[in-house]
């Protein structure tokens, strides 16, 4: 499936691995970053309204959607410093230099680790429903971790996580579409299905991901909090109430990572993209006024 009005290209990203990015728009611009368990699809309300007034490029991250599956043959293959890597790979391939970016879920860590590594290339950097990597795995902890049990599934050793999924890889990835509220309003039956089909021939890829999350990323983390490194650019923040549930303040959290942070929670879903569009639509716009 595609966005509708969008150009779809394949695009290299970092160390010869090439991404399926769909662009429309002219002006300045936006990259979009897709979530768990989706694709760039995820943004088929909220790009075509912004492409009216920008750029709007969505690529597949790597290892989902249609782009590259690279094996995960070293640590950094699915780290975000290379997923960033590719995100500014991507956009100077169209000409940019400099971009705003906006990611969901695992989209948001990439974004996060593009603007702590690329401050010249972001201009605006916003996240859907996520914590970073370093305050993720402080706050969930004991019975609360629950709620992101796949988070240790995933970070276990390779062999046994890829096995497991992959052998009810469909009711895997549904779970989550599930258990986290995307109704057939929000994610009719035709885009579930492609979103399924795509995680579910992506497991070693998606898997490699979610590792990474509980080892490199976590090292680098750490290391930007222990040299003060803060994002200078605007940032906005969205997140469902969580607080209630998990006992955290995520402004406090997100504020010791940006120096000039709106935080923001929406009556949505995890999917909040795809739940309230228009919502996140009048988000990105206050973000980019900035």
């Amino acid at each position: 499936m595609h966005i509708p009005g969008f150009d779809h290209q394949r695009l290299p990203g970092a160390d010869d691995v090439h991404l399926n990015v769909a662009v429309a728009g002219r002006g300045t611009p936006v990259v979009l970053l897709h979530g768990f368990p989706q694709t760039h699809l995820m943004w088929r309300h909220v790009a075509p309204a912004l492409a009216e007034r920008h750029t709007v490029i969505c690529p597949d991250l790597r290892g989902y959607g249609d782009s590259d599956k690279p094996p995960a043959d070293g640590v950094d293959t699915y780290f975000k410093r290379t997923m960033a890597r590719d995100v500014v790979e991507v956009t100077r391939a169209l000409g940019f230099e400099r971009f705003a970016v906006v990611g969901h879920d695992r989209g948001a860590l990439v974004a996060l680790r593009t603007g702590l590594d690329h401050p010249d290339a972001v201009t605006h950097l916003g996240t859907l429903d996520v914590l970073p990597t370093l305050d993720m795995w402080d706050v969930l902890h004991g019975v609360q971790a629950s709620v992101a049990w796949h988070l240790y599934l995933m970070a276990q050793p390779p062999g046994l996580p890829e096995a497991m999924i992959a052998a009810v890889a469909d009711d895997f990835f549904a779970a989550f579409l599930d258990g986290w509220g995307a109704d057939e309003r929000a994610i009719p039956q035709d885009v579930r299905a492609a979103y399924l089909a795509a995680s579910s021939a992506a497991v070693p890829s998606i898997v490699a991901d979610y590792r990474a999350s509980a080892t490199i990323d976590l090292e680098h983390d750490r290391a930007d909090r222990a040299e003060g490194r803060r994002l200078a650019m605007p940032v906005t923040v969205v997140q469902q109430d969580w607080g209630s549930v998990l006992g955290y303040d995520a402004a406090a959290l997100w504020g010791a990572w940006a120096t000039d942070l709106d935080h923001r929670t929406l009556d949505a879903g995890h999917f909040m993209a795809e739940q309230a569009p228009e919502q996140v639509l009048d988000v990105i716009a206050s973000l980019l006024a900035r």
